[in-house]
């Protein structure tokens, strides 16, 4: 067997590998494996990439590995559950930047190489130097983007500023590193020159991802993850067509198709249209006049326990408050407090609760919570009418009755978990100030909904200890 048909054999399992993996992540039961599939699909597709380029001395090619592997273990064994959102952004980033150096270089090496009379596009064919300038702007633009997506998540960067011609900005940093990059290629191969436009497509595409991320408030960053994610999946597949790599080009693909798709996802579960989003309209808790609240019940842990003691089922809905807390230990405490006492438990899992989708799996899965007691939007909200306690933990505008009760409301239309069905709400939360949407919500007003204001890991360690001392 020659070496390109083995490396084409090999770069089939890669893809597959990355089409079964896909396919588990869509379950909660397989997504770890459908992780490590994929995972591997990528070590063979960077294996199989360096075999057939066989340029690069193997000592480098075991250095990176090495070291690569090195910051990727040492960033995720650092990072908590709470902090996996903000991992993602930081992981596109460097996806994207991974892609606008391969294409830099590539660009580079032509410069070095071209004999002078000739231009950089004679080496390299017109469709590599277009897909390569795409490449940098998209990869670069997508760092950039990423960064403050993560900064944003992490609070560090709290505030949303409005960008004065925002649109028209974007368009002309979009077209001047169009333009400087396709003016490189097709102009006379000069280091000077080319090490000038270089650094102006470089600073160019980095203010787009500034400019595009900038102004988006910080409810809207699950969407603007998951849309780098799809801008880092087309900046590799840009790169592919560049390298004439197939396989860089499906997995690219494959990445992009997927970021689209869950962009898409999230912003039917949140009821918001794309250019909604990008707009940077929502997520501006100052910006709406939440209400004063009426007739509010709250009560103790003590009294709270003696209606779930009676309770024959209770469902518990998880928030990004259970997250922020490292509430997700007590809140399995409690159900497994309840299970020992033949109630029914489960916990509702809303698509955008939390940070990011699947961010409320993570953080349970973490607490080692079964995977038969986790149950979708579309599962569980059925059954809130038969459930005789709801427990919100967190949570504010994915329970808000306010989605389909006030037409002219922020969240009006949102998909939400029909928690005030259930003939008795507990709400465990700190204070009554609004959700990312800023308005107030109408649940904690209802005639059978309880609060219980405090600490959630507090809050739910005191139910747990006083439904066990009543067994």
């Amino acid at each position: 067997m020659t070496i390109t048909e083995l490396t084409a054999l090999l770069a089939l399992g890669s893809i597959a590998l990355f089409v079964i993996g896909l396919k588990r992540l869509s379950r909660v039961r397989t997504a770890r494996s459908g992780n490590a599939l994929m995972a591997g699909g990528m070590l063979l597709a960077v294996l199989i990439t360096l075999l057939e380029i066989g340029l690069v001395d193997y000592r480098w090619i075991i250095a990176g590995l090495l070291i690569g592997g090195g910051i990727g273990v040492a960033i995720v064994l650092r990072a908590q559950a709470t902090q996996m959102p903000e991992i993602v952004a930081r992981f596109n980033g460097f996806g994207g930047a991974a892609s606008a150096l391969v294409a830099l270089s590539l660009f580079w090496l032509a410069v070095v190489e071209v004999p002078r009379e000739l231009t950089t596009v004679d080496a390299l064919g017109g469709t590599a130097a277009v897909t390569l300038v795409l490449s940098v702007l998209i990869g670069t633009a997508t760092l950039s983007g990423s960064i403050l997506a993560e900064l944003k998540l992490r609070g560090t960067l709290s505030k949303d500023p409005r960008v004065p011609l925002r649109t028209a900005v974007m368009g002309v940093l979009v077209l001047v590193g169009l333009g400087a990059g396709l003016f490189a290629m097709f102009t006379i191969a000069d280091t000077g020159v080319a090490a000038l436009v270089v650094i102006g497509v470089v600073v160019a595409s980095l203010l787009v991802g500034i400019v595009l991320v900038l102004p988006i408030g910080g409810a809207d960053m699950p969407v603007v993850i998951s849309l780098l994610n799809s801008l880092s999946g087309l900046a590799a597949a840009a790169t592919g067509f560049a390298l004439s790599n197939q396989l860089l080009i499906i997995a690219g693909t494959i990445v992009g198709a997927a970021g689209l798709i869950l962009t898409q996802i999230m912003c039917v579960a949140m009821n918001r249209s794309l250019v909604n989003v990008i707009a940077g309209s929502f997520g501006e808790a100052g910006d709406v006049e939440h209400g004063e609240y009426g007739h509010v019940v709250s009560a103790d842990a003590e009294s709270a326990a003696m209606v779930l003691e009676a309770a024959g089922s209770v469902i518990i809905v998880p928030g990004y408050g259970l997250a922020a807390a490292r509430a997700q230990n007590a809140a399995y405490d409690l159900a497994r407090a309840l299970i020992d006492r033949g109630t029914q438990v489960r916990f509702a899992i809303h698509p955008v609760a939390g940070r990011m989708p699947g961010h409320m799996n993570v953080v349970l899965a973490e607490a080692e919570v079964p995977y038969e007691l986790l149950f979708e939007m579309s599962e569980i909200n059925p059954e809130f009418s038969q459930t005789d306690v709801a427990i919100v933990v967190g949570a504010n505008d994915v329970v808000n009755p306010a989605a389909n009760d006030t037409p002219g409301s922020p969240i009006a239309g949102m998909p939400i978990l029909e928690v005030e069905n259930a003939r008795r709400v507990f709400v465990i939360k700190r204070s009554l100030s609004p959700g990312y949407a800023g308005i107030k919500n109408a649940l904690f007003e209802r005639e059978h909904t309880v609060m219980l204001f405090g600490d959630a890991k507090e809050m739910l360690t005191e139910l747990a200890g006083e439904v066990t001392q009543a067994r």
